[in-house]
Order: C-alpha cells, then sequence, then structure tokens
C-alpha cells in the first residue's frame, strides 16, 4: 500500500493497519485522534512538572525514587509515540530529520545515555546534561499552538530589520563605551573600552547593575543621554515584530500545516504536503 494515496478515499474495512495508526497519530479530525493527542498533551505536561519537581532538594531527596520512576514510564511512552511516527509516516527519514521529529527524539534519549552510561566522572555530567536536554520536551508542545508558529514566522520575517537594528546598537555602544572610557578613565573602573562598552549595554538596556558608574559631571551628563537613548530605542524590536505579526495573522487564516511533517505554508485546497508528500487531506473514522 502506497501512504501517498489519501487514506480518505477508502471506506474503514479498506484501511491497512499503518493507515489506521496514522489517522490516530497524525490525524486531529477522528475521535481517536483527538484523544492521543489530548492524552499525549498531559503526559508532556506531567513530564515537565516532574523534571521541575526533581530539581528541588527536599521533593528530590523524598519521593527521587518515584521521580526517577515516573521519568522512565514517560520516556518509555515517548519512546513508543517516536516508534510509532516513525512506523506510519510516509517519509519516516524526512520526519526523522523534521523539527519535531528532532525534539521528539531529543526528548528520549538522554534518559538512555544516562542509564546505560559506565560509571565514572562523566556520569554526573551526563546526569546535569540530562536535566537540560528533558526539558527540550516541552518544545512538542507548539504542535499543539497555532499562535506560536505564526509568532515564529512573524520573528523569522523580521529577521533582517532586527538585524540592522542590533548592528545600530552595538555602532552605539562601541561610541558610548569609547566615550566613557574617554571621559572616566581608569580611576574611575573604566579601565577599558570593552569596560565602557558594557556599562553602555547596562545602561541602555535599563538593567543598572551599578558595579561602575560615572563620577564626573562631564560623565554623567554623557551617561544621562545614554539613558534615554535605551527608552527611545527599546521599542522598536517590539513595532518590528508587531507589524510582521499583524501581516502574518492575515496570512495565517489562508494556510495550514501537514499532519505528517508539520511544517507550514500550505494552501487551503493543497491535497499534498509539497515536503515529504504526505496527503493533506484527513476522513474521520467511524
Amino acid at each position: 500500500m502506497n501512504l501517498a494515496s489519501p487514506p480518505e478515499h477508502k471506506t474503514d474495512p479498506e484501511l491497512t493497519r499503518r493507515e489506521k495508526v496514522y489517522l490516530v497519530i497524525f490525524g486531529t479530525e477522528t475521535p481517536m485522534g483527538r484523544l492521543f493527542d489530548e492524552v499525549l498533551l498531559v503526559a508532556i505536561l506531567f513530564s515537565v512538572l516532574i523534571v521541575v519537581l526533581s530539581t528541588v532538594a527536599s521533593l528530590s531527596d523524598a519521593y527521587g525514587y518515584w521521580f526517577y520512576a515516573a521519568e522512565w514510564v514517560f520516556t518509555l511512552v515517548f519512546t513508543l509515540e517516536y516508534g510509532l511516527r516513525l512506523y506510519c509516516s510516509p517519509n519516516p527519514f524526512k520526519y526523522a530529520r523534521s523539527f519535531f521529529g528532532i525534539v521528539d527524539f531529543l526528548s528520549i534519549i538522554p534518559t538512555y545515555i544516562a542509564f546505560f552510561l559506565l560509571p565514572g566522572a562523566e556520569y554526573l555530567l551526563i546526569i546535569r546534561l540530562r536535566r537540560v536536554l528533558r526539558v527540550f520536551r516541552v518544545l512538542k508542545l507548539i504542535r499543539y499552538m497555532r499562535e506560536a508558529n505564526v509568532l515564529g514566522r512573524s520573528i523569522y520575517n523580521s529577521r533582517r530589520k532586527i538585524l540592522v537594528f542590533f548592528v545600530s546598537i552595538l555602532v552605539l555602544v562601541t561610541i558610548y563605551g569609547a566615550l566613557m572610557y574617554v571621559i572616566e578613565g581608569s580611576e574611575h573602573g573604566f579601565s577599558s573600552i570593552p569596560k565602557g562598552m558594557y556599562w553602555a549595554i547596562v545602561t541602555i538596556t535599563t538593567v543598572g547593575y551599578g558595579d561602575i558608574a560615572p563620577q564626573t559631571e562631564l560623565g554623567r551628563m554623557l551617561a544621562a543621554l545614554v539613558m534615554l537613548t535605551g527608552y527611545a530605542i527599546i521599542a522598536v524590536p517590539t513595532g518590528i515584530i508587531t507589524a510582521e505579526l499583524s501581516q502574518e495573522i492575515l496570512r495565517d487564516g489562508n494556510l495550514r500545516s501537514c499532519p505528517n511533517c508539520e511544517r507550514y505554508g500550505h494552501d487551503l485546497n493543497a491535497d499534498y504536503c509539497k515536503h515529504c508528500g504526505a496527503p493533506m487531506e484527513e476522513e474521520p473514522l467511524d
């Protein structure tokens, strides 16, 4: 059976096992597909909660065994899910290389690495690394958040404008840092131009650590100018992204994502995914 042909052209008894699994795993229109997504979402939320709670020392000491057992249960569940996605996907290799395929893999592999690694000094390092890598599982929540895709595309479309903005900020920071180095000098903590640039960044972003500060009148005047500059430019990237976001929301109503590889940008009347070739249409099972 060629999974490139839409399964909705067949009646339920004519569907093969792979097609039925496909409709449940990747489909959202069938009752079983919706139930699968809901159960998976709950499992993801609880797995992330276990990761968060296991970092609390008192809870880890009291319930460390149960946290460890729960982590293995969730790992096995997500391993089974990943295997089923590869099994029923029309293009398993393309799915494995897709963004969500990589995220699915990263959400399960650290636990196995830590378990099968031989005891030694590297073991503790892997444990720490595993705590960080397991948090990537939360990225799978993006598949349930269409708005996140819209925001992501808006940021991507704004990348050139944002790049120009940050280059301009870098130029300003360099100028302000050099001026403060000349005005204040080493005796007031500005021992180099990079140190002055650090101060300018802290001041422009309104963080204000206060570890170094100008002491002369001229330096304070320059600091006031830097502060005003910070207030003037802090809204620029927000405005850039907001403008792109408005345009993307208008375009979003005429686009949809592939149920197999989950890549976005397909027309509403598209029959097949232009990236993996999977059918775009889904039909509920009776």
